[in-house]
């Protein structure tokens, strides 16, 4: 590899027994993923318990976690000593009636190199998010890592664009999108594959727009009447999957960023030079067409 060639890997799995479970099974992972040469890996959202937002249940609130706490703690542990960057989605206890959906970068030595909230929340039946999570006040942010600079986003931010242009702007040459999406396992296979397309498609004009590598990590299996997509992916900056992941089984995705070639392609794709910075002020408004 170039010394601008990072191997990424991507934790596609399913909702486990217990959260100690969970964290064994993901620890047992990312030390195959960095014997394989895996540089910066990443769970899927919420990676540590089944996704509990299906209904409003106040006990659900004893699943967070203090960030940094006990479970940062002993991940910190691991990529300190595989010597890899580390994306972990959770669910943060910040206060008492106070939580988010978070993700916490941990840098190749152990240390935190930042959080981001999950800044738009859904709440759908079936997806009773605005229940658990207040909206994130991070921003939309990159960080500095060992193998270079990263950007996160998760689940429904991926549907909007100024997520991933936010993030991009702040210098991500990789975006990562921690993920639980799927259906309702009573719909129609027709209108299942049309969500799943639409989901995969909408993330696809992040790549090509923000000239960045973009790497979707979603759950599998089905709970409690949803069915997740798995299907998790890897998009070069031409929009183009690199790999995909099954839909119905647990998986690690490895994909080597060429972060060189990323940086000759944008030299020839100016979309961040041709912006027109100076007519954008109506994408502040909520709404600005007629009533």
């Amino acid at each position: 590899m170039n010394e601008r060639q990072v191997r990424i890997a991507l934790l596609q799995d399913t909702a486990r027994g217990s959260q100690e479970e969970a964290i064994r099974v993901t620890l047992e992972k990312i030390r195959e993923a960095a014997e394989l040469g895996a540089k910066i890996i990443c769970t899927q959202e919420l990676f540590l318990t089944e996704y509990f937002c299906r209904i409003q249940d106040p006990d659900f609130f004893d699943l967070a976690q203090p960030v940094p706490g006990p479970v940062t703690e002993r991940f910190a542990e691991a990529a300190k000593k595989y010597g890899v960057v580390l994306i972990l989605s959770l669910f943060e206890k910040r206060a008492p009636g106070l939580a988010h959906n978070t993700a916490v970068i941990l840098n190749a030595d152990g240390t935190v190199a930042g959080t981001y909230r999950k800044m738009h929340i859904p709440q759908d039946p079936g997806f009773e998010e605005k229940f658990y999570f207040a909206p994130g006040d991070t921003g939309f942010r990159a960080w500095d890592t060992k193998f270079g600079r990263i950007g996160v986003i998760i689940c429904w931010d991926q549907w909007y664009p100024e997520s991933a242009r936010i993030t991009a702007l702040d210098g991500a040459e990789i975006i990562f999108c921690p993920t639980a999406i799927g259906g309702i396992a009573s719909e129609s296979e027709s209108l299942a594959k049309l969500q799943r397309d639409a989901w995969r498609n909408v993330q696809k004009s992040h790549a090509v727009a923000n000239g960045c590598y973009y790497a979707a990590v979603n759950r599998v299996g089905t709970e409690y009447g949803t069915k997740f997509w798995g299907s998790s992916f890897v998009l070069d900056y031409y929009g183009n999957e690199i790999v995909s992941g099954p839909q119905s089984e647990t998986a690690v995705l490895y994909v080597d960023c060429d972060l060189r070639a990323m940086e000759e392609h944008r030299r020839m794709w100016p979309f961040f030079r041709d912006r027109r910075i100076d007519a954008y002020g109506p994408i502040l408004e909520r709404w600005h067409g007629q009533q």
